[in-house]
């Protein structure tokens, strides 16, 4: 990956990857950090680095700005399903690790997912209060118990669109207006699942909507 040291860890609460900018390592400077939650296929048996590079903003395609200005960190279910809540207290014990490690800065700290790990996104959000800047779920498969009262961005495609009218009254989420965006947002390019993945992945307008919020001044 250009301009990224990709790190493999088996060790530790969850096996994971860790990507660190070239600049990361400057002296002074903190890079806000983006968690990335696979999907179901991804889980482990997949070789992590195959399945952890497959789709998300480690894919070779994705856009530059998440190998320029983020750490990102990629965590991998030991089975596959939809349970990423289980698994939300060692996701969040391998973040601070990473934040002493690496000095990544807590209060941009950001939360992905994709599919399943588009659960996971508000399933860990609605467990971890005050830990999360803003989510960015793509094509989840269901629709969050309730607001998780934070900036979210929702790619939607092929599987999520089916409950479009849900997701939109639960989040309270609008389409991007021209040249701005708010704090809850959705967009549907009419991809199927995995072609929403593609396009949302490279897309650094998504991304900079991110950088736009911190923990100070997202909502509670």
């Amino acid at each position: 990956m250009d301009r990224l040291e990709l790190h493999q860890n088996d060790q530790g609460p969850l096996p994971h990857l860790l990507a660190l900018p070239a600049a990361a390592a400057a002296a002074g400077r903190r890079h806000p950090l983006l968690c990335f939650l696979h999907g179901y296929d991804e889980g482990a048996p997949m070789p992590l680095r195959q399945a952890l590079t497959l789709h998300g903003p480690l894919a070779a395609a994705s856009a530059a700005v998440a190998r320029s200005d983020f750490i990102v960190m990629a965590p991998q279910l030991p089975t596959r399903g939809d349970h990423w809540w289980r698994h939300g207290d060692a996701v969040r014990e391998l973040l601070a690790r990473v934040q002493q490690q690496h000095g990544a800065d807590p209060r941009r700290t950001y939360l992905t997912g994709f599919s399943f790990g588009g659960n996971g996104v508000f399933d860990l959000a609605l467990q971890q209060p005050g830990v999360w800047a803003a989510l960015w779920a793509v094509d989840p498969t269901r629709v969050p118990r309730r607001d998780p009262g934070l900036p979210v961005w929702l790619s939607s495609g092929e599987i999520s669109r089916h409950q479009q009218r849900a997701f939109v009254q639960r989040l309270d989420l609008v389409a991007p207006q021209e040249g701005a965006a708010g704090a809850r947002i959705y967009v549907d390019q009419g991809q199927d699942h995995v072609g929403t993945a593609r396009l949302a992945y490279q897309n650094d307008r998504i991304y900079r909507w991110l950088l736009s919020h911190s923990a100070v001044t997202c909502a509670a």
